[in-house]
């Protein structure tokens, strides 16, 4: 009797299991561990980039100073006016810095539950 593979998709007695499925879900899981951590950093970067342009009276009419202003603003708007200060600079720092925080908390923490699985 031959140990020929009776249906595609079994293992007939004897014969060896094939490549190893759980190195190739373990490299997909850490890539996307990755970007969802690039992610992250992108978002929170550019949320910080714009309190330091704020901060550093960036010229508003500059292109780059309008693209990091409107990223920033379209990245913390479920976060806007949480914080209503006197102070316009820490009004910035606490309405565009808590996104940042929350941003890289919730990437990072779904990165390392990914590199986990």
């Amino acid at each position: 009797m031959n140990n020929i593979d009776p249906v595609t998709g079994y293992q007939a007695y004897g014969q060896s299991p094939g490549p190893d499925r759980s190195a190739r879900t373990q490299a997909t899981a850490r890539r996307a561990a990755l970007t969802v951590c690039t992610i992250a950093d992108v978002a929170a970067g550019l949320l910080g980039l714009w309190v330091v342009l704020y901060l550093l009276d960036a010229n508003q009419g500059n292109p780059f100073v309008e693209f990091v202003h409107g990223a920033a603003d379209w990245l913390s708007g479920w976060a806007q006016d949480i914080f209503t200060m006197d102070t316009e600079g820490l009004r910035v720092v606490l309405n565009y810095g808590l996104p940042a925080i929350i941003y890289l908390l919730i990437g990072h923490g779904i990165a390392a539950r990914l590199n986990r699985a």
